[in-house]
C-alpha cells in the first residue's frame, strides 16, 4: 500500500511537471510549423516569466494577478523584439542559421538577466498557500491544481484560435504551404511574427505557473526548453494534442524514474526518450506517416 501511494505521488507530481513541458512543447511547435525552425531561446522565455514576475512584485509592489500580466506582456515584448531585430532581417537564410542565431540569442538573454538579477535563486510565492491536499494517499499542493488548470485552459484557447479565427486559420494555411498561402493574400511574416508572439506569451505564462515549484534563476530555462523540446519531438512537432501527451508522458516517466530508480536520472531519462524517438520513431508518437521537416 505505501509503494502504491508513493507511486501516486509520483504520477500526480510527474503530471504537473509535464503540463509545464507540454506548454513549452506546444510554444516550439508553433513557431516551428511558422517558420520551420527550432526556438531554443524559448526556454529563456519560461525563465523570464518567473523573473518579470518576482520583480513585479518585490520592487514594482503590484499585486501578483497585476504581476503576472506584467511578466507575460514583458515577455512577449521580448519575443516581438526577437523576432523583428534577428529573424525578420534574414529572409534568405537557411533554418540552420536560424537555429544558430535562437542559441545566440538564448546566451544573451541569460547574460543579460544574470548581469541584472545575478546568479542568486529566486522565489516566487504559490497563488493559493501552501496547505495540500490529500487525494488518494498522495499529496497535492494547491499550485499543482494552477498547473492543471492553466495547461486546459491554454490548450482550449489554443484549439478555439488555430480553428475558429481567421489568424489562427491562416497560420495554420502558412504552416501547410507558406507559399500557397502567400499567394492567396496572407501576410506570412505577419503569421511568423504572431507565432513568436504567442509563444513567448505562451513560454512566460509556463514560467510563472512552475516558479512557485521549482523557484527561478538566470539559467532554469535551459533544462526546461530541452524538455519541453524532447516533448514537442514526441508529438511530433505538431500544435495539437499529441504535444501536450508527449509533455504529459515525459513528466511522468520522468518523476517514475526520479522517485523509483534514483534523482541522479532525473534529466538522463528525458534525453533518453529523446534519442529513443529520433532513432525509432522521428516523426513522433502520434504523428502518422513522416513529415518533411524532421
Amino acid at each position: 500500500m505505501e509503494l502504491l501511494n508513493q507511486i501516486t505521488q509520483f504520477v500526480i507530481s510527474g503530471l504537473a511537471t509535464g503540463a509545464i513541458y507540454a506548454l513549452i512543447g506546444l510554444s516550439f511547435a508553433i513557431i516551428f510549423n511558422s517558420t520551420g525552425i527550432i526556438n531554443f531561446a524559448q526556454g529563456e522565455f519560461v525563465m523570464l516569466g518567473g523573473v518579470f514576475t518576482i520583480f513585479a512584485l518585490n520592487v514594482l509592489k503590484l499585486p501578483i494577478l497585476l504581476a503576472i500580466v506584467v511578466a507575460v506582456v514583458a515577455t512577449t515584448a521580448v519575443g516581438l523584439a526577437f523576432e523583428r531585430l534577428a529573424i525578420r532581417p534574414l529572409k534568405n537564410a537557411t533554418p540552420l542559421s536560424l537555429i544558430i542565431i535562437t542559441i545566440g540569442a538564448s546566451i544573451l538573454i541569460r547574460g543579460v538577466v544574470m548581469l541584472l538579477w545575478g546568479k542568486d535563486t529566486q522565489v516566487l510565492p504559490p497563488f493559493s498557500g501552501n496547505t495540500p491536499l490529500e487525494i488518494a494517499g498522495a499529496t497535492l499542493l494547491p499550485q499543482h491544481l494552477w498547473i492543471f488548470g492553466v495547461t486546459v485552459l491554454v490548450i482550449v484557447g489554443c484549439r478555439i484560435f488555430f480553428h475558429h479565427t481567421i489568424s489562427g486559420k491562416a497560420m495554420r494555411a502558412c504552416s501547410f504551404n507558406r507559399k500557397a498561402a502567400n499567394l492567396v493574400g496572407i501576410s506570412v511574416g505577419r503569421m511568423v511574427l504572431l507565432s513568436f508572439v504567442i509563444s513567448s506569451a505562451l513560454g512566460s505564462l509556463a514560467g510563472v505557473i512552475i516558479a512557485p515549484l521549482t523557484m527561478t534563476a538566470y539559467d532554469v530555462g535551459v533544462m526546461l526548453g530541452l524538455k519541453g523540446f524532447c516533448a514537442a519531438i514526441m508529438g511530433g512537432m505538431g500544435s495539437g494534442l499529441g504535444t501536450v501527451l508527449g509533455g504529459l508522458i515525459l513528466g511522468t516517466l520522468e518523476s517514475l524514474g526520479a522517485g523509483l530508480i534514483s534523482s541522479g536520472y532525473k534529466d538522463a531519462i528525458a534525453f533518453l526518450i529523446l534519442l529513443l524517438i529520433l532513432f525509432l520513431r522521428p516523426q513522433g508518437l502520434f504523428k502518422k506517416g513522416e513529415t518533411e521537416r524532421v
